[in-house]
């Protein structure tokens, strides 16, 4: 099963939009593909019409459940989308750093969960919350890539030198580093300051960067008041047409090398 999570320290970056495009595409593949909402604001589940106030199941009952795994199926949504599950968030994953972050265990929650499902699902896509804490913690303890989307402007450029910075302090701590790939999104050619943001990146993140971008395109929004994943409500779009260049980037450089398939060495 590859473990994916689409993480940032800034909000409004394209995290959740990564993770509904590329795992529409993995579906169409014919892999079982989970989703999984990290996030207590709930985006990705209400994109797929779960609302997070009156969901009942998500990800919050993983951490009140002290170590029980339940069956996939207690948890997991099915979506309209043949092979694509969502396992959704709910309002109340705010307060679990508050109430939980001190319990023994709790930053391994989701990583046991999904190894006892290894047999469930192809691939699983995280969709991590903008700040540092149990749920973050437990996305990059589970995952064998972090997907960091980058809007190509300046102050995302700041968010993504803290991504980095947590990278680092996680990997310390848990004693490996996973391997990550950072994705320009919003691209603007027409743009100065998208234009500079990119040569930024160039200079300063080139051996972790994705060598393509994901274009501004206003069908993501219209794919997303559909609750559909853009390439089945717009497949030859040039939005579709990038993620779809990502994916295939991804899997020849992490899905099939061994050498890089888990995590890179501390």
């Amino acid at each position: 099963m590859e473990i994916w999570a689409s993480a940032n320290q800034k909000g409004g970056v394209g995290k959740t939009t990564t993770v509904v495009s590329l795992a529409g595409l993995l579906a169409e593949q014919g892999k079982r593909v989970l989703m999984v909402d990290l996030d207590p604001h709930g985006s990705l589940s209400a994109y797929f019409g779960l609302n997070p106030d009156y969901t009942p199941a998500s990800v919050t009952d993983l951490f009140e459940l002290s170590g029980n795994i339940p069956p996939h199926p207690r948890l997991v949504s099915r979506t309209a989308i043949d092979n694509l599950f969502v396992l959704p968030a709910a309002t109340q994953q705010a307060t679990l750093d508050r109430r939980l972050a001190n319990k023994p265990g709790m930053g391994l929650v989701l990583k046991r969960t999904l190894q006892a499902w290894d047999k469930q699902f192809d691939h699983v896509l995280l969709d991590c919350p903008p700040t540092l804490g149990v749920l973050m913690i437990n996305a990059l303890a589970s995952c064998q890539h972090v997907l960091i989307p980058v809007q190509t402007d300046f102050l995302a450029l700041q968010g993504l030198k803290r991504m980095r910075n947590t990278l680092r302090m996680v990997g310390d701590s848990i004693g490996y580093r996973s391997a990550h790939t950072i994705i320009p999104t919003f691209y603007d050619h027409r743009t100065r300051a998208a234009r500079f943001a990119l040569q930024n990146l160039w200079q300063d993140f080139a051996d972790n960067l994705w060598p393509d971008v994901i274009p501004i395109d206003t069908k993501f929004r219209d794919a997303s008041r559909a609750g559909l994943p853009l390439s089945r409500l717009s497949p030859a779009c040039r939005g579709i047409a990038a993620y779809t260049q990502l994916l295939r980037f991804l899997e020849s450089r992490f899905s099939t090398n061994p050498t890089n398939r888990y995590q890179e060495a501390v």
